[in-house]
């Protein structure tokens, strides 16, 4: 009876030793588990900071004391090997020899996925999300009021001379004799009113009124600029939509009296061409100040704008587009 029952103890002794000795990986002190791009579940020994592993999965080498896990990629860079910081950014910041990211995912039949992607570094900006900054548009600009001190005439000088040689004059001088032929005499009663938070049409056809600038005989039309207790100041956009040519504007605004304040010519407008689903256009990005006392805007042409043309390029080379008396023009405020 003694013998037997000795028996029975050794025998769960036994067991017991065999059932701890069994146990699952990951349930071991010293490890972590974690799921690889197949779905499948892994255990790995948890690194401390000696660079010793707190524990050994069967079959794997255990690392010695001081050694350091083999990585996939250098950590020591060089002028020879450091990586150029915009094909890392391209790449989505996966460096040489990492694994692309990826996602675990189950589908409708329990099966466990894996999907790999490349992280999207762009900007808000570039995703469309946020609107770029406006970007006021080149061009020469007369304004009221410059005073400009004019240089002590040298012997021999000749008040002649500047039109003898065809030189404009200063730009103050210049934007006087504009005023004397523009703009107490322009007709109001087909003036077009400014719409906010839309693109609003602005044509100028054979019926639109002729004036005679003196920049040249040119069609117009008025817009009426918002008053300045709806607004300070403000930057809209002009496109210049093009039909068998394009309509090359400059722009005059005029006070209260209709006299002008600030005059914007030779504008360096982007060409935008035609695809599927818009025309093409000339674009512009032009302030404006009912602040300052500008009341109207007045849309026109010059005639040195008509005798040239816009010259693009395209797939099959240079192209040309005439520049025309008439045209359709989009105005739309963008910013306050």
């Amino acid at each position: 009876m003694f013998l037997k029952s000795a028996f029975c103890l050794l025998l769960a002794t036994a067991l017991t030793g065999c059932q701890v000795g069994g146990s699952p990986v990951s349930e071991r002190e010293g490890y972590f588990t974690w799921v690889d791009e197949q779905g499948r579940v892994r255990s790995s020994p948890i690194v401390g900071t000696d660079g010793q592993s707190k524990g050994k999965i069967a079959g794997e080498k255990a690392l010695e004391p001081g050694e350091q896990p083999a990585l996939d990629e250098e950590t020591e860079y060089t002028l020879e090997n450091y990586p150029d910081a915009e094909q890392l950014a391209r790449d989505g910041y996966v460096r040489p020899g990492q694994r692309q990211p990826y996602f675990t995912w189950r589908d409708a039949q329990g099966n466990v996925r894996v999907s790999y992607y490349r992280p999207d570094t762009r900007t808000d900006q570039q995703k469309g999300l946020v609107e770029p900054p406006v970007r006021i548009t080149e061009a020469r600009v007369y304004h009221a009021g410059d005073q400009q001190v004019a240089p002590a005439p040298v012997p021999g000088y000749d008040p002649d001379a500047f039109a003898i040689l065809g030189i404009e004059p200063a730009a103050d001088d210049f934007l006087a004799r504009f005023s004397a032929s523009c703009c107490e005499s322009l007709e109001t009663q087909g003036y077009q009113s400014w719409q906010s938070g839309r693109e609003f049409g602005v044509r100028l056809s054979e019926s639109s009124s002729v004036h005679s600038f003196l920049t040249g005989a040119s069609p117009y039309q008025l817009v009426a600029l918002p008053a300045a207790d709806k607004g300070g100041s403000l930057v809209f956009r002009l496109r210049s939509y093009a039909r068998n040519g394009v309509f090359v504007p400059s722009v005059v605004f005029l006070g209260e009296r209709m006299e002008p304040i600030r005059l914007v010519t030779d504008l360096v407008m982007d060409f935008e061409p035609e695809s599927w689903h818009q025309r093409g256009y000339l674009e512009a990005w032009i302030p404006a100040f009912p602040d300052r006392g500008e009341r109207w805007m007045v849309l026109f042409t010059r005639k040195s704008d008509l005798e040239s043309q816009t010259v693009i390029e395209t797939p099959s080379g240079p192209q040309s587009i005439p520049h025309v008396r008439h045209g359709e023009i989009g105005v739309m405020q963008v910013e306050d």
